[in-house]
């Protein structure tokens, strides 16, 4: 499985921006579609999941809920992240990635893409 992270920018606070994660491969194979970030100087931190399958159910980490949302299209293999109310804490590499059952790890990886929010 490969992924394609893009929609990163610049944007000041309160403003919006879409994150896109494109999938490919064997993508049959998904379990979940998370979003990690990693601000600099920080450890990388969980941001929002979607089940690929099994009606999409969503996860949000408590710092984005309520401004953050995910969705997917299971027709185009992607993955959005709608991201309001940004905050210049939002800033980060976001990256996305997937696991192929409930009990594996995220092991595929995109190659992250940068959000700023200034303020």
């Amino acid at each position: 499985v490969q992924l394609q992270a893009s929609g990163g920018g610049l944007v000041q606070a309160g403003g919006s921006l879409r994150l896109s994660c494109a999938a490919s491969g064997r993508t049959s194979s998904l379990y979940a579609v998370g979003w990690f970030r990693q601000a600099p100087g920080k450890e990388r931190e969980f941001v929002a999941a979607v089940n690929w399958w099994s009606g999409g159910s969503t996860s949000y980490s408590d710092s984005v809920k309520g401004r953050f949302t995910i969705s997917k299209d299971n027709a185009k293999n992607t993955v959005y992240l709608q991201m309001n109310s940004l905050k210049p804490d939002d800033t980060a590499v976001y990256y996305c990635a997937t696991r192929l059952a409930p009990t594996m790890t995220y092991d595929y990886w995109g190659q992250g893409t940068l959000v700023t929010v200034s303020s």
